[in-house]
């Protein structure tokens, strides 16, 4: 796939094309960093090829058919694992998960299967590693792959749902949020 550049396009008073440049990028970070964010742990591989990731970029594409959206830096670790394997989990972590999430975005140096350590794992029908005791955890295989720019939308078909127990965690303005 190739990464393409959008591009908005109106129209003028005659019905000419217009082209609009692109907004600032850091402008765009500072606004969204803002907005709250669901915490997620991404997970994907077996054995010494597991990996993961921490995002706040996992949602529901839809209900009917059952299927989750996360978007992921290209240059992660974790994407060419998710490629190759063709399953991810999406783990929504709680306040009792900030030091894994923390881990699994790489604080402390931790890459590949040492990010796994002190938690415990299973899987449910993909294989993808679950969080045992995650808010929630969301079993997909890889439908659909979409590179743009830096980052790649990963399309999951739902395969498998583990509910536990608590709230989840956000991430808001630089920093982990609680809910009481």
């Amino acid at each position: 796939m190739t990464s393409q550049t959008a591009q908005i396009v109106t129209l003028n008073a005659d019905h000419k094309v217009d082209a609009t440049p692109d907004a600032d990028p850091q402008a765009l970070k500072g606004a969204l960093r803002r907005l709250a964010g669901g915490v997620t742990i991404i997970t994907t591989g077996s054995g010494s090829e597991r990996t993961g990731a921490t995002v706040t970029s996992a949602t529901a594409l839809s209900l009917h058919p059952p299927r989750m959206l996360v978007a992921l830096n290209r240059t992660s670790s974790t994407w060419p694992v998710v490629q190759a394997f063709g399953t991810f989990g999406v783990n929504i972590v709680g306040s009792r998960h900030q030091d894994l999430a923390n881990q699994f975005a790489g604080v402390g140096g931790l890459k590949g299967p040492d990010r796994y350590a002190g938690a415990t794992w299973q899987s449910l029908v993909s294989g993808a590693p679950l969080l045992d005791d995650a808010v929630a955890a969301i079993d997909c295989e890889l439908e659909e792959a979409i590179e743009r720019h830096s980052h790649v939308i990963i399309i999951g078909r739902v395969v498998g749902i583990r509910s536990g127990n608590g709230l989840s965690l956000a991430y808001v303005d630089g920093a982990y949020r609680h809910f009481a």
